[in-house]
């Protein structure tokens, strides 16, 4: 699909007929020292955009060259014994870091291979200015490999077949990694766990690097809260991701965003070109309108208001609060639109300010790099549960945008609300959050359909992997968040790394 954008001079020269088009136009105030919003600040061709920062990764060779010593043990197990052996081991790292930087879906910035021989190169090499220590074990003494160890921030590699044979493939215990079995005390000194060794496969790597990088980018990140935070059955939730996680909220007011909506209604170019990107979407294919085409023009306005705001606090994060109500008569239209556009193009978006579900909810968009479906539960019955919400993305794996109908926003029959189509067939990764506790829950399941009940407007009928029985005890009358394919095992390794306990149903028979 292609379209046809409207310059400044152009759309300035087209107003008066569209305005008088858009039926569901506010009052008209006089209008000063408006951002102008670029032609393609929407553009449905863009390719997907994720925000955050490189993971910087530290690769360290371990190894030792040992004396031949006569009539003696002189050499551990291992095929690095020499300088010119960890010069060819430290390149075939470099080449399967550098592979993977290409092949990931997340950036990754991959440092120069750091030779240790000693325990006090170790603790150099630990100190560099990196986010993970990717450590490459080959000979060497067990100090000098705690030396090398950054807590929370190392991944252990250790060849059998992938190249020469590692002394640390046989030497890793659990006298130096905690088991995941439950049993390690919370005093426990041991700073790797057994789910940090990767034994030959770069993509094992891969993916505990993915989640390193959520970690990084979801940590400390900002978020503009319209109408300010609260939380779903948790008053404490904004206050617990604050604290928890970092997390800088953003208080933007109701006056504020309804001085922002007269001004643009007042302006004839910024109407013409919320004009110009309704044609532009209802274009794309599998586009079916079933609303007044007023409020899709108005959920443009909202659109550019929000980049706006968001541009402004420089984060690519938000969240609004009484969507339902306040807002509707401040914009003639539902926010449920707008935020999917959010979502679609790379940002996260979401309804309803419920700092229970945000967290994870940007997490989750942190892990996936993916737009990230926020939505209310229902009751599990016969493996199988239905998620339902009005704002919804459509362009869930990054590329193509699923078919859609825009109708209205459910309780209050108004607006613009997507109903998105999900595939038949695809798999998808929740998050169910138990209210402020730091407790999450993980469900992978698989959609089994897309119905039209009398509720939220986007649904799909999922059948859950493992013990669906035990998703009944974790009823909360909540949100949860869903993003496409299989996640879980990223969101486990980096859950300890953020303070949060996890549990994965799905893993159960």
């Amino acid at each position: 699909m292609c379209c046809t954008h409207l310059n400044r001079r152009q759309f300035l020269g087209v107003t008066s007929g569209l305005l008088a088009g858009a039926t569901l136009l506010g009052p008209a105030v006089a209008f000063a020292d408006a951002p102008v919003w670029a032609d393609d600040l929407w553009d449905p061709q863009r390719p997907y955009q994720t925000w955050g920062n490189p993971l910087r990764v530290q690769p360290v060779l371990m190894y030792r060259v040992p004396t031949r010593r006569e009539q003696t043990s002189w050499k551990s197990w291992g095929g690095v014994q020499s300088d010119a052996a960890a010069d060819e081991e430290a390149a075939r790292i470099k080449g399967e870091l550098d592979g993977l930087a290409q092949r990931a879906d997340f950036p990754m910035e991959v440092l120069p291979v750091v030779k240790v021989t000693s325990e006090e190169a170790g603790a150099q090499a630990a100190a560099q200015e990196a986010d993970v220590t990717v450590l490459y074990p080959a000979t060497g003494s067990g100090n000098t490999l705690l030396s090398c160890v950054r807590d929370g921030k190392t991944i252990v590699f250790v060849r059998h077949q992938s190249g020469p044979v590692y002394y640390w493939y046989e030497a890793l215990s659990t006298k130096y990694l905690r088991p995941n079995d439950g049993t390690a005390a919370p005093e426990d000194t041991r700073r790797l766990s057994v789910d940090d060794v990767v034994v030959d496969d770069p993509e094992e790597v891969l993916w505990r690097l993915r989640a390193m990088c959520a970690v990084k980018n979801f940590v400390g990140s900002r978020i503009v809260a319209l109408g300010g935070p609260m939380g779903k059955y948790a008053p404490d939730a904004p206050d617990v991701a604050r604290q928890k996680f970092g997390i800088e909220i953003v208080d933007v007011t109701y006056d504020e965003l309804s001085r922002r909506i007269q001004e643009a209604f007042a302006d004839p170019g910024r109407m013409a070109l919320a004009e110009h990107w309704t044609d532009a979407f209802l274009a794309i294919p599998n586009t079916k309108l079933s609303t007044e085409r007023g409020f899709v023009v108005n959920a443009f306005v909202l659109y550019g208001i929000f980049k706006d705001f968001l541009r402004e606090n420089d984060t690519s994060l938000f969240t609004i609060k009484e969507c339902m109500s306040t807002i509707l008569p401040m914009s003639k239209t539902t926010a449920c639109l707008t935020l999917g556009l959010l979502n679609d193009e790379g940002l996260v978006a979401f309804c309803e300010s419920d700092f229970v579900v945000v967290p994870p909810g940007i997490f989750l968009q942190c892990v996936t790099r993916k737009p990230v479906f926020m939505h209310n539960s229902t009751f599990p019955h016969k493996g199988v549960v239905t998620c339902a919400h009005c704002a919804s993305p459509r362009r869930f794996d990054r590329e193509r945008y699923e078919p859609v109908e825009i109708v209205t926003h459910y309780e209050s029959e108004y607006g613009a609300a997507p109903k998105v189509e999900v595939p038949v067939g695809q798999e998808v990764t929740f998050i169910d959050p138990e209210y402020a506790t730091g407790r999450w829950v993980g469900i992978s399941g698989t959609v089994e359909g897309n119905p039209f009940h009398e509720i939220c407007r986007s649904q799909q009928d999922v059948r859950i992997h493992g013990n669906w029985k035990k998703l009944i005890n974790e009823v909360r009358d909540s949100h949860w968040v869903m993003a496409y394919g299989n996640y879980l095992r990223e969101i486990a390794y980096a859950a300890p790394r953020i303070g949060v306990k996890f549990e994965d149903i799905s893993t159960e028979a």
